[in-house]
């Protein structure tokens, strides 16, 4: 019984092992067991036509500011303006006491009086001894005396009416005037308070807030670059000046844009940045000096940039960015590319890429140079590639319909 068993046993796999032999040389089982090209979701780059922005950092800053001192000395006797009010050009602000200033005005008139007073009986000296000069009744040096004498008189009149002049000069500064018209700010003095003309601290601050300026720290790097492209033509810029937008400090967009007025002529040394400063509207007020706020510097339009999608681009073991393409023959190769900007979600890529080229941008994680591919074109949002529906005149697992075994 155990060798009749045993025969029964080995039959039929002595059968299977013919018919798997049989297969072989007919090359039927290779074909089955071959796993498909990987399915990879490609983009074909097109230059196109982008807007270039840069954001920054920035601070507000007010267009005119005036630090509103005295120019005499004296007490405050009155304090003239509402604090946080807006004030005009010339509005009087504070007074101080002018007694001592009237009384030097009116010893500077007595003395215009005087001098004036002097003229007559020198000029009537003078005009005296010419006529005695030429009956030799007199010297000669009297008579240049005396028109020395008329001719000090004179000068003494035009130094009494300098002086007057001073004087009323520091009587009218007892007001204290705005110099520009803006928004006041608090004062520092009340009334009462002793002020002097060489005082540090200042009375009041006067801030004109419409327009405002916007100073901008960029580095001198990025600057000299963007003059560069400006200049060889990459770049064009509509209406001559830069377009900059800004974001206030609670994420929302200022809605007026602002332009670019200049860029500092010296590089800070220890930071090697150059301040740009811009000039916003502030019709309502809502931007105020000392704000921090970001700002987007749109510098122009480039006609022919390429894009890719930032999951598109990789970098190598050295950080060099990378991405991988479909060539004509549906293989995979690696191409080093220049990016060094985004643009959005996508990569501006300055060099490494053509027209036409396509990139992967999904599916290609464990692909190598050279494996065969089946690209698809990449729609944003169409989910993953493996539940995504067969191409037109493929079946499922992208094996072209009617072919199958």
């Amino acid at each position: 019984m155990g060798l009749r068993h045993f025969w029964l046993l080995a039959a039929p796999l002595a059968l299977a092992a013919c018919g798997g032999s049989g297969e072989g040389a007919g090359g039927e089982g290779q074909a089955g067991g071959a796993p498909p090209p990987t399915r990879v979701g490609v983009v074909t780059v097109q230059p196109r036509a982008v807007t270039l922005t840069t954001e920054l950092p920035g601070r507000l800053t007010a267009f005119e500011t005036s630090q509103v001192r005295p120019q005499v000395n004296g007490l405050v006797l009155d304090r003239l303006f509402v604090e946080g009010d807006t004030v005009s050009k010339g509005q009087a602000l504070y007074r101080i006491d002018p007694q001592p200033y009237q009384a030097a005005v009116a010893s500077a008139r007595a003395g215009v009086a005087r001098a004036r007073s002097a003229i007559a009986s020198t000029a009537a000296l003078s005009r005296r001894y010419g006529e005695l000069v030429k009956i030799n009744a007199i010297s000669r040096q009297d008579f240049e005396n005396s028109q020395t004498q008329a001719a000090q008189a004179q000068a003494d009149v035009a130094a009494q009416q300098a002086a007057l002049r001073t004087a009323e000069i520091d009587l009218a500064r007892t007001t204290v005037r705005a110099p520009i018209a803006g928004r006041i700010g608090r004062s520092t003095f009340t009334t009462g308070a002793l002020v002097t003309a060489a005082q540090a601290d200042p009375l009041a601050t006067i801030q004109r807030l419409d327009p405002v300026y916007v100073d901008i720290t960029q580095s001198s790097a990025d600057l000299l670059k963007l003059r560069q492209q400006l200049m060889n033509g990459q770049i064009a810029r509509g209406g001559g000046a830069a377009r900059v937008r800004l974001r206030l400090e609670d994420g929302s967009t200022y809605g007026p844009e602002g332009t670019l007025q200049f860029a500092d002529v010296s590089v800070d040394p220890t930071t090697g940045s150059q301040t740009i400063r811009a000039i916003f509207p502030n019709p309502r007020g809502l931007l105020l000096p000392g704000m921090y706020v970001r700002a987007e510097l749109v510098e122009g339009t480039r006609g022919d940039a390429i894009l890719v999608p930032q999951r598109g681009l990789s970098r190598d073991e050295r950080g060099k960015p990378t991405v991988m393409v479909v060539g004509a023959d549906n293989k995979v190769a690696v191409r080093p590319v220049q990016a060094n900007r985004t643009i959005g979600q996508d990569w501006l890529v300055e060099s490494g890429l053509k027209p036409g080229d396509r990139v992967i941008v999904e599916g290609g994680q464990m692909l190598r140079p050279g494996m065969p591919v089946t690209p698809y074109p990449f729609r944003e949002g169409a989910g993953p590639s493996g539940q995504r529906p067969p191409a037109a005149g493929q079946g499922a697992g992208g094996q072209p319909q009617g072919q199958g075994k």
